[in-house]
């Protein structure tokens, strides 16, 4: 497994599906089947694009920035943070499986919206 290309390939795909082409990620950096564990989005292939298609239509201004990933094994783990319309910012945790021909074919996440205030002065992030 080549980690650092599994890194930029699930960067890649999230970026290329958020910002309104899912379809062309899944043809690039996806294997033969897609298992999704977020409850929000059918699984397969074709409830991912028709998601993230509503999201682009209904969201054009949503931004993504890509803090960390981090790879072991056939897995990724992103950590970002995302900026919505009417400056919700949310923090993010996706992982992603890989697999041997480094195509992702798993995907699970965690999604919090930033408090406006925070107990301790560290940040999310």
């Amino acid at each position: 497994m080549n980690l650092e290309q599994n890194k930029q390939s699930a960067i890649a795909f999230y970026k290329m599906a958020y910002e309104g082409n899912p379809r062309k990620a899944m043809e690039l950096y996806v294997g033969a089947m897609y298992i999704q564990h977020n409850p929000l989005v059918g699984d397969g292939k074709e409830p991912f694009i028709s998601y993230f298609n509503r999201m682009a239509h209904e969201y054009p201004d949503k931004s993504i920035e890509f803090v960390r990933a981090i790879a072991e094994k056939d897995l990724v783990a992103l950590h970002t943070h995302q900026t919505w319309p009417g400056n919700e910012e949310y923090v993010t945790m996706d992982f992603f499986r890989f697999d041997k021909n480094g195509k992702i074919v798993e995907h699970w996440d965690a999604m919090q919206e930033i408090p406006k205030n925070s107990i301790n002065a560290n940040t999310m992030y």
